[in-house]
């Protein structure tokens, strides 16, 4: 089983990251596509990699913004999947238009 990530682990961590936020419980990031098809392709490339690492997101869509919720369920919080993770979907963000 992974590990949990303390409190301060996760601070500097965040800092390196675009837009997230979080504590030892969950990492959040909301994202406003340019429109609904753009975040729908955000989504996809999401799986993909999701799929790719065996880590996978909560995903709100709400027309064209996207909140993810990060969280190692299996260890009831936050670990250094959950991170990797949010790096790769700010890469994905980055390749795509936003609002």
């Amino acid at each position: 089983m992974p590990r949990l990530l303390t409190s301060a682990e996760i601070a500097r961590q965040l800092a390196e990251l675009d837009g997230w936020a979080g504590d030892t419980k969950a990492l959040q990031r909301t994202v406003e596509a340019a429109d609904f098809p753009t975040a729908i392709r955000i989504v996809d490339r999401v799986a993909e990699v999701a799929e790719e690492m065996n880590h996978h997101p909560d995903i709100d869509i709400r027309w064209r913004t996207l909140h993810f919720t990060l969280v190692t369920h299996s260890a009831s919080g936050v670990t250094q999947y959950d991170v990797e993770l949010a790096r790769r979907i700010d890469e994905i963000v980055r390749e795509h238009p936003l609002a």
